[in-house]
């Protein structure tokens, strides 16, 4: 029980955690529906989502935190202002010169709000959830491989690799906490879309590879995005990131998804289909694709080889021709293609088809 001296402290947490989360899910909100077309309407969805999450900010800041919470504090102050950055400055794109580049922008304060936040999932219980998928967040035996385990030993969680998050040419790498190296783990290595960066892009898949159990790599491309026209540039680079990994962690050869959103699905695609490719399963979202691309691939890789493609009707960026193109393609060469193409996505990443990507993938698993 907490003594008297720390009621101000409590207060501020009981205050910022559900503000913050509030906050979080409108962020989220917001990323699988934003689109050039609909960005008055999502702005009117959101307001007000906010409203208090400056107040239980200020209530923080304002009451004195005993010294060893001051972790605590730090975590939860930093990912609240990251959080309030973040719906701000989507409420204000519709003033800016380019409003879906200003809106684009402003999303990429929920990495910095996760990463914020995430540290504290041992100790608060409604982070711990919000780092679940929904329907395990009542998963008794889950619960129990968490609690048991040491958030605090080596080679778990997340990290960054060769340089602080979002270093070119590096990667971002999660395992869970519960990791057991007497068993092999399967992988996904998640490409994040022009522009972006792993460090952003890993938090899109670690809610899943925190409740489903696998390792989750999240790469940066060495140049602005993927190296399309040369894929030697990124491809042995993300070879090494995977040899790397699987020297220091017990790697299941046979179930290694690799992933991407927009330039990182059109490199799936080019990496993919190359007969040195490592990966058994494919999942390209929101992705580009070229006829040309098949005069690259090994027709014994893709004879029988898995492929997810995710799309959305609504893709203003890549239409969705490009992919029912693709699902043709690849399905008169051989491959097992599953094709969902989904009527109100746009340009964006789709959160919500990561489970039903991972229960494909993960459908024959031991």
């Amino acid at each position: 029980m907490a003594d008297a001296a720390n009621d101000p402290a409590i207060d501020a947490i009981s205050a910022l955690v559900p503000a913050t989360l509030r906050a979080l899910h409108a962020v989220e909100f917001a990323s699988r529906h934003i689109s050039p077309y609909a960005l008055p309407q999502l702005i009117d969805a959101i307001v007000g989502r906010n409203d208090d999450l400056a107040p239980a900010l200020a209530l923080s800041r304002a009451v004195e935190w005993p010294d060893r919470l001051a972790p605590v504090r730090d975590h939860l102050e930093r990912a609240a202002e990251a959080a309030g950055e973040t719906l701000a400055g989507i409420m204000a794109a519709p003033d800016a010169p380019q409003p879906i580049v200003a809106a684009y922008r402003a999303l990429r304060g929920y990495a910095r709000a996760c990463e914020a936040l995430y540290p504290l999932a041992p100790h608060l219980r409604s982070v711990s959830h919000f780092f679940l998928e929904q329907a395990a967040r009542t998963d008794p035996d889950l619960a129990s491989r968490l609690a048991a385990a040491d958030p605090t030993r080596d080679g778990v969680g997340f990290m960054h690799i060769a340089g602080p998050a979002g270093t070119r040419g590096a990667f971002s790498l999660y395992v869970p906490e519960y990791y057991d190296a007497a068993q092999p783990w399967p992988l996904v290595v998640a490409m994040h879309g022009g522009s972006g960066n792993g460090g952003a892009f890993l938090w899109s898949w670690l809610r899943e590879a925190r409740t489903r159990g696998f390792i989750l790599i999240a790469p940066t491309a060495f140049g602005s995005t993927w190296s399309l026209m040369e894929p030697d540039v990124d491809g042995p680079r993300i070879d090494r990131m995977v040899e790397d990994v699987a020297n220091d962690w017990n790697v299941d050869a046979s179930r290694q998804l690799l992933t991407g959103m927009s330039d990182g699905g059109t490199f799936t695609y080019v990496l993919g289909v190359r007969r040195d490719c490592r990966f058994t399963h494919l999942a390209p979202i929101a992705a580009s694709f070229h006829p040309m691309l098949m005069t690259f691939a090994d027709a014994s890789r893709l004879e029988g080889l898995p492929i997810h493609i995710v799309h959305g009707v609504q893709d203003w960026m890549f239409p969705p021709e490009m992919a029912r193109g693709a699902e043709r393609a690849l399905t008169e060469a051989g491959a097992s293609v599953v094709y969902r193409e989904i009527a109100d996505l746009s340009h964006t990443y789709p959160r919500d088809e990561n489970a039903r990507i991972l229960d494909w993938f993960l459908a024959d698993r031991t």
